[in-house]
């Protein structure tokens, strides 16, 4: 049984090892059939939910023409949730993505692909692409009209070489007329003879009617019948002389020509003649290795022109790319130089004129943004034409902060040094103000009007606002130490209720603004509270009576307002988590 299993196990072992080779070298990132049925496999769909998803893909496809990823659909149709299709993905394919917006098909085939396909892809310099282009056209270019030249020239040759051979077999031809009738084999070898100083000229051959040698080159074979030699290609006929060419037991290619001898209209014999072909071949290889020398000074100095091209085109384009990183990473102040006359030259002008709107832009941003807040700034960047801008009505809170005493303060100290003080109070209050979502709205002398509620609004805006204000004065006592009095000098005022909210000013100077009853009621209430003290109305007392703690502080006349107004001195609120600075 042991010897059974084992031999078993031997058997399956390189199959398994093939297997286990071929799974290695050859995983393939999923399709959409392959993805859906690990869902369903999992049980996060059901077969009937994924057919439903596929063919909701395809109809997409067909009505739009743009495909659509099987998770996005299925998390489209509601067949699942998107953090769980991700976790079935990650934990099925052991990969890492946060969403299906992430290329989930190169993370796969980062990690699971064939080794080619885990292989980046080769950056080719712009000079290497320029000098591998122009050697191929240098290239291509000489051995086409080369291939041309010396088929062309070879074909003149042969021609020539037909022309000489039927020269010569005219001159036999008429010569041998009498000889052959006579069967004047002297006069006939005689003939030959003479011919045989023709360069080229390997043999001449004369046969009678039956087809036997009476004159020859070859003294030899005088009264031999003739052997016709297998041409290379069929003979041809021009005009009384048909010629074909053939290769000779030496190897060297002979052009064969021949024509009957004609008396009286009566065929008396043949003549042959024999040209060698060789030359033809000298002539070409010469040739050749005069374009091969043509092509090796043509691919040098191609070569040469390529990489200064490539270099000259290259630089300036690598030094773009660094520019454009640098701008990137908000470096508006990068500058291209290039003193070229051309279009790269152009772009570098351009270029840089870019980057110093950018920087321009940049510094207008900045400089408005502490001028109408970051908030109001990303609004009208995001939409300039908002009718938000144009006046709008709705409930927010108001939190008003002014220094007592200040003008008697300010009379009796350099400018310079109640400026300082006056800067390190406006830099806490705003702050403080920031921190809670509100809206540092203006400064007013003394005085800073923070708005919770708009331009952005949040439905706690009253609890933010007490909790900025209670933070404001915490703030201010710890800082007060550092020998600033102003700091202790601060009272708060708050009050909530409807407020209208937009651009006010002219068409040469705009602001954004609150106005209303609301406003002025806090500022009135700004004004009665002590140093330290932080007053709100019955509005805001009513809506956080669950989570502050307050001391009546009376029923107070306010100017503008008929009836008296009650107010509360806040002591402490409660804390909550994930109030601060949270949207």
């Amino acid at each position: 049984m042991t010897l059974q299993t084992n031999g078993a196990a031997m058997q399956r072992t390189p199959k398994t090892l093939f297997s286990g080779i071929q799974h290695l070298f050859r995983r393939r990132p999923p399709n959409d059939v392959q993805l859906g049925q690990v869902l369903v496999d999992r049980g996060i769909i059901t077969d009937n939910q994924l057919e439903t998803a596929l063919s909701a893909q395809r109809q997409r496809l067909i009505e739009t023409g743009q495909a659509v990823r099987l998770g996005h659909m299925i998390t489209e149709l509601g067949l699942a949730s998107e953090a769980a299709v991700v976790e079935a993905i990650n934990e099925n394919f052991r990969i890492s993505v946060a969403s299906l917006s992430d290329n989930i098909r190169e993370l796969i085939l980062r990690q699971r692909g064939t080794l080619a396909e885990r292989l980046p892809a080769p950056a080719i310099p712009i000079w290497l692409k320029l000098c591998t282009g122009s050697l191929l056209i240098v290239t291509v270019t000489i051995v086409s009209f080369s291939y041309f030249i010396i088929n062309k020239q070879k074909a003149r040759l042969f021609d020539h070489t037909v022309t000489v051979g039927t020269v010569s077999l005219n001159y036999f031809v008429n010569n041998a007329r009498i000889p052959l009738i006579d069967d004047d084999i002297l006069s006939l070898n005689t003939l030959i003879k003479e011919a045989t100083a023709t360069e080229g000229l390997r043999y001449a051959v004369v046969t009678d009617t039956r087809g036997l040698i009476r004159a020859h080159t070859d003294v030899n074979r005088i009264g031999t019948a003739l052997a016709s030699p297998t041409p290379s290609a069929p003979p041809v006929t021009r005009g009384n002389t048909s010629y074909f060419s053939y290769v000779a037991d030496s190897g060297e290619e002979i052009l064969n020509l021949t024509r009957d001898v004609v008396f009286q209209d009566k065929i008396v014999g043949t003549v042959r003649v024999g040209v060698s072909l060789y030359f033809i071949e000298q002539a070409v290889d010469k040739e050749k290795g005069s374009i091969l020398f043509m092509t090796m000074v043509m691919m040098t100095v191609g070569l040469a022109i390529a990489v200064f091209l490539g270099i000259r085109f290259s630089r300036p384009i690598s030094q773009l790319v660094a520019a454009t990183e640098a701008i990137g990473k908000g470096d508006y102040r990068h500058r291209v130089e290039l003193n070229r006359k051309d279009e790269l030259g152009n772009l570098a002008t351009a270029f840089n004129q870019m980057g110093e709107e950018l920087f321009r832009h940049t510094l207008t941003r900045q400089s408005l943004g502490k001028y109408v807040g970051e908030e109001v700034l990303e609004m009208i960047l995001a939409d300039p034409e908002k009718m938000w801008l144009k006046g709008h009505k709705n409930d927010a809170t108001i939190l008003f902060a002014d220094i007592r005493g200040f003008t008697a303060y300010a009379e009796e100290r350099e400018p310079e040094e109640v400026v300082g003080m006056l800067n390190t109070y406006f830099e806490i209050s705003t702050r403080a103000i920031l921190d809670y979502g509100g809206y540092v709205d203006k400064f007013i002398g003394d005085c800073v009007l923070g708005v919770f509620g708009v331009p952005v609004f949040r439905k706690d805006h009253v609890e933010r606002a007490v909790r900025a204000a209670l933070d404001l004065m915490d703030q201010l006592r710890r800082n007060s130490i550092h020998g600033n009095p102003l700091l202790s000098s601060v009272g708060v005022g708050i009050h909530t209720g409807p407020i209208v909210s937009g651009n006010i000013g002219s068409q040469v100077k705009m602001e954004y603004t609150v106005i209303g009853d609301t406003v002025n009621l806090a500022s009135r209430l700004s004004g009665l509270a002590a140093p330290g003290e932080v007053l709100v109305t019955d509005a805001v007392y009513e809506n956080l009576r669950a989570l502050i703690s307050v001391e009546p502080a009376g029923t107070r006349s306010i100017k503008g307002k008929t009836a008296p107004v009650e107010t509360f001195r806040v002591t402490s609120i409660k804390q909550r988590a994930h109030v601060k600075s949270i949207d």
